[in-house]
């Protein structure tokens, strides 16, 4: 499963996801101890500093086109607003609960949390 989460550049989570500047992507597998993280990239997004430039919608069609570019198949995250919840809905991206710490074991933790 692949799945985003918003990040610092060091790879700690991050609180917003329209705001975010960092978003890392985990491919996530079964292992023999519960879900590992196989491959793990951060992407410099920069939403923070495009949020305001444009309307919403053109916002949001960027976060739209990262998210089909990257296979998204959920989005591991503690903030989002109403609208992008709701393209997310459309989208049938789930929306997991992140925690504060280590943004790689705060995707894991989401996924236990799903399966459990």
């Amino acid at each position: 499963m692949i799945i985003a989460t918003p990040t610092t550049a060091d790879g700690q989570s991050a609180a917003a996801w329209g705001k975010a500047h960092w978003i890392g992507v985990a491919d996530v597998q079964p292992g023999t101890d519960g879900p590992q993280v196989t491959a793990w990239q951060i992407h410099e997004v920069a939403w923070d500093e495009s949020h305001d430039a444009g309307t919403h919608g053109s916002h949001h069609a960027r976060i739209v086109r990262f998210l089909k570019e990257q296979g998204i198949q959920a989005v591991v995250v503690d903030h989002m607003g109403d609208g992008m919840q709701r393209v997310m809905n459309t989208m049938g991206i789930p929306l997991l609960p992140a925690t504060p710490g280590d943004a790689q074991a705060s995707v894991l933790a989401a996924v236990r949390a799903t399966t459990a």
